[in-house]
């Protein structure tokens, strides 16, 4: 059974991460927000609590829910960090909780 990268429940079987995607535009943001108003550059990071990276308008989370001491984030991160994300090449967060480190991607925002 395929559980959510998020909330760890089973896709169809109680997550209801989808229910935040639904709620969003086409940009992947919240209702009524526009990209000059978006809290993170195009290309960040976002470390969860749980050592998950995500992108900006990942379906997950609300942008405006992501703030530390719970999340961390790289803003300009290299180009290749995406990529190279693994045990092997785990991303530490520059901002927010500078403590988390991403050891994975996020399968929705890895597409």
């Amino acid at each position: 059974m395929e559980r959510c990268d998020f909330c760890e429940l089973p896709i169809g079987g109680g997550c209801a991460c989808s229910l935040v995607s639904e709620a969003r535009g086409r940009s992947g943001q919240e209702p009524g927000t526009t990209s000059k108003e978006a809290r993170f550059p195009r290309g960040a990071i976002l470390i969860s609590p749980r050592g998950i990276a995500h992108r900006p308008g990942c379906g997950h989370q609300s942008e405006s829910e992501i703030e530390a001491p719970m999340w961390g984030w790289i803003n300009d991160p290299d180009p290749l960090l995406w990529r190279r994300l693994g045990e092997s090449a785990p991303a530490q967060a520059t901002k927010g909780n500078t403590k988390r480190v991403a050891t994975r991607r996020c399968r929705n925002c890895d597409t």
